[in-house]
C-alpha cells in the first residue's frame, strides 16, 4: 500500500517551481519536508510529481511513500521456504538478491542487461538508418550516431524508435502495415529491414548473456521469485533461447504481445505492468531492471516497488535522474552487497 503526501511549495521552501537549478535539490527537500509527518522513519519515498499549475498560481506536490519493510505474507510458503534454505540465518530478500524485501518478483529488460544483444541492436540499427539516410540525402549524410541510438531508439519499440529517430531529422514517412518488406519506405518497412540485418548478425555472432546476469536470474529462480523478462525486441524467445535462459522465465512480455495487446511502448510502463498482472504480482511488489533511459522512467512510471539500472554504457547519473532507486555495473553486485 503506498501513502501520498500533499505539500505546498510554501512548505517545502523552494523558490519559484521554474527555476530549472531547483530541480537537484528539490527531491531532498521534499523528503525533509514530508519527514515531519511521521514520528518514526519506516517510510521511503518512491516518487515525487507535480500538480499541473493553477489559476491562482498555487502550485502542489505530492510525493509517494510506501513502508521500508512489509509482512513476508506476500511471498507464498513455498518462496519463504526457499528463501530461507538460501542463507544459514534464514535469508530474506535482501540478504539474497540486495533487493527490498517487499519484492516477490524481478522483470527483467533482455537486452542490455541480461544478453550483450544490444550492442547487436545497436549495430542492425546503424546500419539501418545510415543506408536509409545515405539513400535519401546523398553520400553527404550524417550518419545515426551512438547518442541518436540512446536517445531516441533505445528500449522502445521497433516502429516507435523509427519514428522518434526520424522526426529528430525532420522525417515524416507512412506508417505502412506491419509486414511491410524490407526496403520499403515505411515506418514498419525501415523497422522490418532492421530486424533483418539484427537476424543476420545474431546468426554470424551469437547470443551471449552476462554471466553475472546469469548468476543473478538463476540465484531470483532458486529463491522462488517470479520472473518476467519484458522487451520491445520482436525476437525475445529466440534470443532467450539461444542464450539458455529461457528456463528462468515464467512470463515473456516482448514486441510481439505489446503490438498484439497494443500496449504503449516505453517510456510507458504498459509492458512492465502487463508482465506484473500476467506473474499476479502488485507492481509495488516487483522490481525492474533496465540499462535503458527509456526503462528506467517506464519502472517509474509504474510506481513499482523498485528499479534497478544496469549501467552498461556510462551513464548511471542519468540512470538515477530517470528514475532508478540503484545503479549497478552488473546484476552480481546485488548479491554482494
Amino acid at each position: 500500500m503506498a501513502l501520498v503526501v500533499e505539500l505546498e511549495v510554501s512548505e517545502v521552501g523552494v523558490g519559484s517551481v521554474s527555476d530549472p537549478h531547483a530541480d537537484k535539490v528539490r527531491s531532498a527537500q521534499l523528503a525533509a519536508a514530508t519527514t515531519k509527518r511521521f514520528k518514526d522513519n519506516s517510510f521511503v519515498c518512491t516518487s515525487i510529481y507535480r500538480s499541473p499549475r493553477e489559476p491562482t498560481g498555487r502550485t502542489v506536490w505530492f510525493v509517494r511513500f510506501r513502508p521500508k519493510s512489509r509482512p513476508t505474507r506476500f511471498r507464498s510458503a513455498d518462496t519463504r521456504a526457499r528463501l530461507g534454505e538460501t542463507t544459514d540465518d534464514g535469508g530474506t530478500v535482501e540478504k539474497v538478491m540486495g533487493l527490498p524485501d517487499a519484492i516477490s518478483a524481478c522483470l527483467f529488460d533482455l537486452d542490455g542487461v541480461l544478453t550483450g544483444t544490444a550492442v547487436l541492436h545497436r549495430k542492425a540499427w546503424k546500419r539501418t538508418f545510415d543506408e536509409f539516410l545515405k539513400h535519401r540525402e546523398g553520400p553527404n549524410f550524417r550518419p545515426f550516431t551512438d547518442q541518436d541510438y540512446y536517445a531516441y531508439v533505445d528500449g522502445r519499440p521497433r516502429a516507435d524508435g523509427v519514428r522518434t529517430f526520424l522526426a529528430s531529422r525532420a522525417i515524416t514517412l507512412p506508417e505502412g502495415l506491419p509486414d511491410d518488406p524490407a526496403g520499403a519506405e515505411t515506418v514498419n518497412g525501415v523497422g522490418n529491414t532492421k530486424n533483418v540485418r539484427l537476424l543476420r548478425v545474431i546468426d554470424e555472432e551469437g547470443v551471449s548473456p552476462y554471466p553475472g546476469s546469469v548468476r543473478y536470474i538463476k540465484s531470483a529462480y532458486d529463491a522462488g521469485l517470479k520472473i518476467a523478462v519484458v522487451t520491445s525486441s520482436a525476437n525475445g524467445k529466440q534470443v532467450l533461447d539461444a542464450a539458455d535462459l529461457s528456463r528462468y522465465v515464467h512470463v515473456r512480455i516482448d514486441g510481439v504481445v505489446i503490438r498484439d495487446q497494443e500496449l504503449r511502448g516505453k517510456p510507458a510502463p504498459d509492458s512492465f505492468l502487463a508482465a506484473a498482472r500476467a506473474l499476479n504480482v502488485h507492481p509495488d511488489q516487483a522490481a525492474v531492471f533496465e540499462d535503458a533511459l527509456s526503462g528506467v522512467e517506464a519502472g517509474r512510471a509504474g510506481e513499482f516497488g523498485f528499479v534497478v539500472g544496469v549501467n552498461r554504457n556510462d551513464q548511471a547519473e542519468a540512470l538515477r535522474e530517470h528514475g532508478a532507486d540503484v545503479v549497478v555495473n552488473d546484476l552480481a553486485e546485488l548479491l554482494e552487497r
